[in-house]
């Protein structure tokens, strides 16, 4: 299922395909992966790499036995992964938070989505955009978002990898991490 979108950039055009589309732009390798599960993980290639080559991206799952259950996991840290490396330049003077981007703000100023949401990527990647065009400055990237600041260093904080990869990009623009 592709989802609707009309951001553009590497990160948007990627994460709005469906996933048998984004597995075709990835090298797909299976490998006997280590641990505990016995004979059957011994024997089975359950292990999946996925490289997506528009981006240079790549992501591992061997956590459970079947091949299937990794695959569908590597492609949800593909997302993810994409989401924090790719970056569209944004002009904060002229943006305008995208439909789906709008459609997760409540009218109390809060960033409402789940990680588990399918749209969760797309979002997570154009605040990035935001907040990069904004010099990595919250309060700057929540005002042109339509939310308040203590919100968005809240849904940031939620999750580990977002939040390191907003210190990470902090830190390189010579901005102090958010703490």
């Amino acid at each position: 299922m592709a989802i609707e979108h009309e951001a553009t950039g590497p990160a948007a055009t990627f994460l709005a395909l469906d996933d048998r589309a984004l597995l075709g732009q990835c090298n797909v390798d299976t490998f006997r992966s280590s641990g505990p599960g016995g004979q059957k993980r011994n024997k089975t290639s359950s292990g999946v790499r996925l490289r997506h080559h528009p981006t240079g991206v790549s992501v591992i799952a061997t956590e459970d036995r079947s091949q299937h259950v990794n695959k569908a996991r590597a492609v949800r840290r593909l997302r993810e992964a994409i989401a924090l490396a790719a970056r569209t330049t944004v002009d904060p003077e002229s943006y305008r938070p995208s439909e789906l981007l709008a459609s997760c703000v409540t009218g109390d100023g809060r960033l409402v989505i789940g990680r588990r949401d399918a749209r969760y990527a797309l979002v997570v990647s154009e605040l990035l955009d935001v907040l990069a065009g904004c010099g990595m400055r919250v309060s700057d990237a929540a005002r042109c978002v339509g939310v308040s600041t203590s919100h968005l260093v809240g849904f940031v904080e939620r999750d580990p990898k977002l939040w390191s990869c907003v210190n990470r990009m902090r830190t390189e623009v010579g901005v102090k991490p958010l703490r």
